[in-house]
């Protein structure tokens, strides 16, 4: 039996009651219910019909046990309720106190039934009043119960508003059978307070996290509507939805990936599981993470180790090149050896190369890169950098622009498929000057220095890319518009050119099968020999390397082409007919023809297509005393040519020329093809050797060509690309050349051939050129100058 609380109380009078229990409801005073009537609650009901004013008494039976108060309550009606089952309606009237069981008539439980009697309210049981109606009210306007608030705020008696609390659904049974055992109104709103606080507190909570339910469903369901749409809008349009568009955890997770690579994935992997499908960010996180699973990170390829087979793949593919072909295989070699000791260390610094190809066009810079790959064994991917003049293509851009993307190096990178490819920077001296965009040049520092480029960071990626182990080759025809800081960071290695026997070479091997194919013809149906090869590569076709030559078979095969299609039979081109394809020869042996008079020399130049020959004019005539110079010249060749004049008129007679010619005349000093910018101080020598021709009547030997710089007291000085100059030369036809003594050395470079049909000078002093290059003094000879006078 449950305790009541000992509380002070009047007994009133006592009663013989039957007892109703209730074991899934309890009655307060005040309160009408209805109760269904089953075997134990009809006895009492029809038990209390048999008393004058049908009472009973309505004690609650929680888990199998009374109470020790119950309610003495009337029977309002007896009747069915709407689904059909008997039940009574009873009014609570007041409290009692059960006492001890007696006999009475049928089948119910009688008890005595003691009133009892509420003390009036004290102390501060008017507070507790208000604070309940608030909290109820507050509560009750949530549900919209504006009948209940309305019918709660006209109670004045606080018993009666404390009993009220028996139809609240929100108190359990248990705390309205304490509310029943409690008789003091002071006591039983003290509990209603603490218990509808906590009840207002814990509806809070639940309100908010429901909200939030709600909220996320209602946005879950909105966003399963719209993919269910595209979904449906992309079937109809034949476009599927992008593979692992919304897995990239199980993407990350599942890759070969750097640990501090997979770190800064996931990273943006939480961000884009935050973000919202339909926000920019989740666009840009998504190109990122594409980005980043599609890089190599721990992709190599091994390395030939067979230098033997590495130089016969150099060899078989390219003629000539030696210096460049040595290069790689000592490469090679080094790396063999520290693998073999243990010491290549993938991200090591240093381990990496750059090497410069330096040379003029069509001598095969681009597609040896090819070669070294294949020499090698690796991945070969090309980036161009002609006209590049924005730092973002070599760094990346920012992800904070609208476009953004890695840079050319992240994604040659991801092209190559591997992490040590063989990357050809094409153009590297064509890149455009810095400007607001950035210096590209300044961006390459990094990637080409062997010490920090193992720490690459990509604006775009902003991960540490490993680029120590990548084999970069740059390519130049101007070794001058280079940078600097730039040309600092890469090993030059220059490519002068081929000999005449090397292009036939590579004509025979490499040029003549390919245009072949590309003209549909097999080497049944035409064939050429070596000496028709050499005619295209000597008088159709001067240059240092081999583009125009190939032009040049393409043409031959061209018209052969036609030729087959009205007759039947092969054809062999030759010297007999390579006019009837090609025409007349393009270009002669013009020296002779222009030094037969005096005031012409021959000079040796290097242009952005390799080496030329310069022929240099000189003239007098009446007018005022001076020198003029015409033919596009740039200042260092204007000073060039004022140096050689004073050099003449100061140190005429010890030469065995008279100056007086040069003194009192207008001297004309002109390099022909002047549409073409000139510059440089190698046409020194060239210039005095014209000059002094002019002034002796004696011309200079046409089979003589010389390249040096000149100073005031007669020294001859070094100059650069003898190499390229030599090979001009020897296509020119000329048999010698005069350098300055301090270039003897580049002389080893130069090809064995080239070196035995020409004779080579070496001289440090003008005298000595002017007496090896002018023609002997014939006798009565008039100088032009005099004559001119």
């Amino acid at each position: 039996m449950q305790q009541a609380h000992d509380y002070a109380i009047t007994e009133v009078h006592m009663a013989t009651l039957p007892v109703l229990p209730l074991t899934d409801e309890v009655l307060l005073p005040g309160m009408v219910i209805p109760v269904t009537l089953d075997a134990g609650t009809q006895a009492a009901i029809d038990a209390a019909r048999t008393t004058g004013d049908k009472t009973l008494l309505a004690v609650p039976r929680l888990d199998g046990e009374y109470g020790s108060v119950g309610t003495i309550a009337t029977i309002d009606k007896i009747g069915r309720l709407p689904s059909g089952e008997p039940a009574a309606v009873i009014r609570g009237l007041s409290r009692a106190r059960i006492g001890s069981g007696i006999p009475g008539p049928g089948a119910a439980l009688w008890v005595e039934a003691v009133a009892l009697d509420e003390p009036a309210p004290a102390g501060k049981a008017r507070e507790l009043a208000r604070e309940y109606k608030a909290l109820v009210t507050s509560l009750l306007q949530r549900r919209g119960a504006w009948q209940v608030i309305d019918a709660v705020e006209r109670m004045t008696d606080l018993g009666e508003l404390a009993d009220s609390a028996g139809y609240s659904p929100w108190l359990s049974l248990t705390q309205k059978a304490e509310l029943l055992a409690a008789p003091d109104v002071t006591t039983r709103l003290e509990l209603l307070v603490d218990w509808v606080r906590a009840h207002v507190a814990e509806q809070e909570v639940t309100e908010k996290i429901s909200e939030d339910v709600r909220e996320g469903m209602e946005k879950s369901q909105r966003e399963f509507l719209l993919r269910q749409q595209l979904a449906s809008i992309r079937k109809e349009l034949g476009e599927d939805e992008p593979d692992g568009a919304g897995d990239y955890r199980t993407r990350v997770e599942s890759a070969d990936l750097p640990d501090k690579v997979r770190e800064a994935a996931l990273r943006e992997v939480g961000r884009l599981e935050r973000a919202s499908d339909a926000s920019p960010e989740s666009g840009w996180i998504r190109t990122w993470l594409d980005t980043v699973l599609e890089l190599p990170w721990k992709t190599r390829t091994e390395d030939n180790t067979d230098l033997t087979a590495a130089r016969e793949v150099l060899d078989a593919d390219h003629a000539g090149l030696d210096d460049v072909k040595d290069r790689i295989l000592e490469y090679l070699a080094v790396r063999n050896r520290r693998a073999a000791r243990g010491l290549h260390v993938v991200g090591g610094r240093g381990s990496g190369a750059v090497l410069a190809l330096a040379g003029p066009p069509g001598v095969g810079k681009t597609s040896l890169g090819e070669s070294v790959a294949r020499a090698l064994g690796r991945k070969f991917v090309r980036v161009s950098l002609g006209g590049v003049r924005d730092e973002a293509e070599v760094r990346g851009h920012r992800r904070t622009y609208v476009g953004a993307m890695p840079g050319r190096i992240v994604r040659a990178i991801r092209e190559a498929g591997s992490m040590n490819p063989v990357v050809l920077l094409d153009e590297v001296d064509k890149l455009s000057a810095g400007g607001f965009s950035g210096d590209p040049a300044a961006a390459l520092l990094e990637v080409l220095d062997p010490a920090q480029n193992h720490t690459f960071r990509d604006h775009y990626l902003e991960i540490d890319l490993d680029l120590s182990d990548v084999l970069f080759l740059a390519t130049a025809n101007v070794v001058d518009t280079i940078p600097g800081p730039l040309l600092d960071r890469m090993e030059l290695v220059t490519l002068d050119g081929y000999t005449e026997a090397e292009k036939v070479a590579i004509a025979r091997d490499h040029l003549w099968p390919r245009q072949l194919e590309r003209a549909g013809l097999t080497a049944d149906e035409v064939t050429v020999d070596d000496e028709a090869l050499g005619l295209i590569a000597g008088e159709y076709t001067r240059e240092a390397g081999v583009r125009q030559l190939e032009r040049g078979l393409a043409k031959v095969l061209r018209k052969v082409a036609v030729e087959l299609a009205s007759k039947s039979g092969p054809v062999h081109v030759g010297r007999d007919n390579l006019k009837t394809y090609l025409g007349r020869p393009r270009f002669v042996f013009e020296s002779a023809e222009r030094t037969a008079v005096p005031g012409v020399a021959t000079g040796l130049a290097v242009t952005g297509a390799g080496g030329d020959v310069l022929f240099i004019e000189a003239t007098a005539m009446n007018g005022e005393p001076g020198l003029t110079l015409t033919g596009q010249l740039g200042d260092v060749m204007k000073e060039s040519a004022q140096i050689a004049w004073s050099y003449l008129r100061s140190h005429g007679p010890e030469l065995g020329i008279d100056p007086a010619g040069l003194v009192g005349k207008r001297i004309h000093l002109h390099v022909p093809a002047g549409a073409v910018p000139k510059d440089g101080p190698s046409a020194g020598i060239t210039m005095v050797t014209a000059l002094a021709s002019l002034a002796s009547g004696r011309p200079v030997r046409p089979e003589v060509g010389m390249t040096g710089e000149v100073t005031l007291a007669g020294r001859v000085l070094p100059i650069g690309g003898v190499k390229q100059k030599l090979l001009a030369a020897h296509r020119a036809g000329l048999t010698e050349v005069i350098i300055p003594a301090r270039n003897e050395p580049d002389l080893d470079d130069l090809p064995a051939e080239v070196r035995k049909a020409l004779t080579i000078h070496v001289t440090g002093e003008v005298s000595e050129v002017l007496r090896l290059a002018l023609r002997p003094a014939e006798v009565g000879a008039v100088p032009l100058v005099g004559a001119a006078a």
